[in-house]
């Protein structure tokens, strides 16, 4: 047993949760695997019913935890908390990318570490429990997953969406609309962004992710630290 699948199944022991050791296993099968197995099934049909599974759970947690917020804020904070970069985190935290059966190609080019497919493979083991032992064990395992990455994205509101809160300052102060530059570096399968905020004629810090999305709300979040220093 490695340490994937003890940290896996000790959540799951935690949990009171009894799964198909053979869900489990094809929840952690890449397509890339199953094409180089003679066309052997994968986890991507999982997936798509883990996501369903995911949003759910999420979506009515977040409905419950904050009664009095609007539902923009619901929608922005669910996507802030259920997306590629989330969900990868959460598997490293299980170290499933060290589980994966992944073909070759994949294994050469950091496939164990690659955002996508660490977060197909975590809505995939929620499927995998959901089929295993019902509804009331995934949300168990959902919840235990996701209301840490909910509450630290909660913790700071704005957090969700700096590039608004940035524009609204920027507007308050008559400096114009910010707009973004942006660089990319880096190998395909490990692409790096760069954000730059520009607001009138001053470029502020830049910020890089693992997107363009993220890393503007990256460079939003300094843009407006610095506009906000001296207040």
């Amino acid at each position: 047993m490695n340490a994937a699948d003890g940290r896996v199944h000790e959540l799951f022991s935690q949990l009171g949760i009894d799964t198909d050791p053979q869900l489990v296993e094809l929840a952690l099968t890449h397509r890339s695997w199953a094409f180089e197995h003679g066309g052997a099934p994968h986890n991507e049909r999982l997936e798509f019913l883990g996501d369903a599974v995911l949003g759910v759970v999420v979506t009515e947690h977040l409905y419950r935890t904050f009664p009095d917020q609007p539902e923009g804020w619901l929608a922005k904070m669910r996507a802030a908390v259920v997306n590629t970069y989330a969900l990868a985190d959460v598997a490293r935290g299980l170290d499933l990318g060290a589980q994966l059966r992944l073909g070759k190609g994949e294994q050469q080019t950091g496939g164990a570490d690659k955002d996508s497919i660490l977060a197909d493979a975590t809505e995939a083991l929620i499927a995998a429990v959901f089929l295993s032992s019902g509804r009331d064990a995934a949300e168990r395992f959902v919840h235990a997953l996701m209301d840490p990455v909910v509450a630290a994205a909660s913790a700071d509101a704005r957090a969700t969406d700096w590039k608004t809160a940035l524009q609204e300052l920027a507007a308050s102060r008559g400096l114009g609309v910010p707009r973004y530059e942006h660089t990319a570096s880096g190998p395909d399968h490990d692409k790096r962004f760069e954000a730059v905020a520009v607001i009138g004629d001053v470029r502020h810090a830049g910020f890089t992710a693992r997107s363009k999305k993220l890393a503007e709300q990256g460079a939003a979040e300094l843009a407006h630290r610095d506009l906000s220093a001296g207040d």
